[in-house]
């Protein structure tokens, strides 16, 4: 995994699935980060490959799972196209929870996050996320523990502190640490997604450190990603909900129709069994930053309780059809 010039995608919540990171890695996205997990919750699960998918000339299509054992719910899933790429971010407040959950991954994946940044109140109240920020010998901890147990990229997601000079101390502590990169999110914990992202705060972090820098904040259009990273002197750029409206951001022959994207990802969606409420999810933001979920497609969606109803919705039965066919076949092959 290297972290220079790449164009990424940050960890969203309900939304990096597998078919988002992987429709985002189609149009362009070097690094694709899966959606915060906590490590509580993954170490609850057991690890097994499924056959999701049988063709002759698409054996490959089979995805490694990670299941919770009470509710025989996904909680990740992977597939062998995305293991050099995806980052599995973890959600902890303890150095030998977080180690064990990355052990659990490590070899499916290709790289591991701590998520510092996350400001939500069910990620804070368990002194995960945002909380490290003002715990910076537990992040040390817990970046060290990474380090020196695992064979493979440690990084960190962090925002900014209440001024420059904070947040580039506890950048340089994290440096310290031995992590390949550092991504920063060009926000402060209180700040909301309408508040402008500062910039000129990340280049300050990107001036004092060796490490790749993945600049995050206010990436809408293709060309944002060259000027965050002019601006910041960023290593890489990291992209949220500009990829979530339309993940066709990613590719330098412009964007694609929004409804050419949303098909794409119905597809890859049933492809993968991606789960029906993530879907929704995930299509209703899509929706909802160009048009309204009041229209007659955002009631489709949300009246939709299966990914058949999202197929013919989508105008995708014939493609819903012939993935439940070779699914079962691919059953009947184990």
């Amino acid at each position: 995994m290297e972290y220079e010039n790449k164009l990424v995608l940050a960890p969203m919540v309900r939304v990096g699935t597998l078919p988002f990171r992987l429709l985002a890695a189609e149009y362009g996205a070097d690094i694709t980060y899966g959606e915060e997990i906590i490590d509580h919750k993954l170490l609850k699960c057991d690890r097994r490959v499924n056959a999701l998918f049988f063709l002759p000339s698409a054996e490959h299509l089979g995805s490694i799972d990670f299941v919770e054992k009470k509710t025989e719910s996904v909680v990740f899933r992977t597939c062998n196209d995305e293991g050099n790429h995806v980052v599995f971010q973890i959600g902890t407040s303890d150095a030998v929870r977080a180690l064990a959950a990355a052990q659990m991954v490590c070899k499916d994946v290709a790289a591991i996050d701590i998520n510092m940044g996350c400001p939500k109140a069910f990620s804070v109240s368990g002194g995960m996320g945002a909380a490290l920020l003002s715990k910076p010998d537990l992040i040390h901890d817990i970046l060290t523990t990474l380090k020196r147990n695992l064979n493979m990229p440690v990084t960190c997601k962090i925002r900014l502190l209440k001024s420059s000079q904070d947040t580039v101390e506890l950048a340089r502590r994290i440096e310290k640490t031995g992590v390949s990169a550092l991504a920063v999110h060009g926000r402060k914990v209180e700040d909301r997604p309408r508040d402008p992202a500062k910039w000129a705060e990340i280049a300050d972090v990107v001036a004092s450190l060796s490490i790749p820098v993945i600049a995050n904040g206010d990436v809408f259009e293709y060309d944002d990603f060259q000027r965050i990273k002019v601006a910041t002197g960023a290593s890489s750029v990291m992209v949220a909900r500009g990829a979530l409206w339309n993940a066709s951001i990613f590719s330098p022959h412009g964007k694609l129709p929004g409804e050419d994207v949303k098909r794409e990802y119905v597809r890859k969606s049933i492809l993968w069994d991606n789960d029906i409420k993530s879907t929704k999810h995930t299509l209703k933001e899509m929706i909802v930053h160009y048009s309204c979920l009041e229209l007659p497609e955002g009631k489709g969606v949300i009246k939709s309780d299966s990914l058949a109803d999202l197929a013919r919705l989508y105008g995708e039965e014939k493609y819903f059809e012939f993935v439940m066919k070779n699914r079962y076949l691919a059953n009947g092959s184990r």
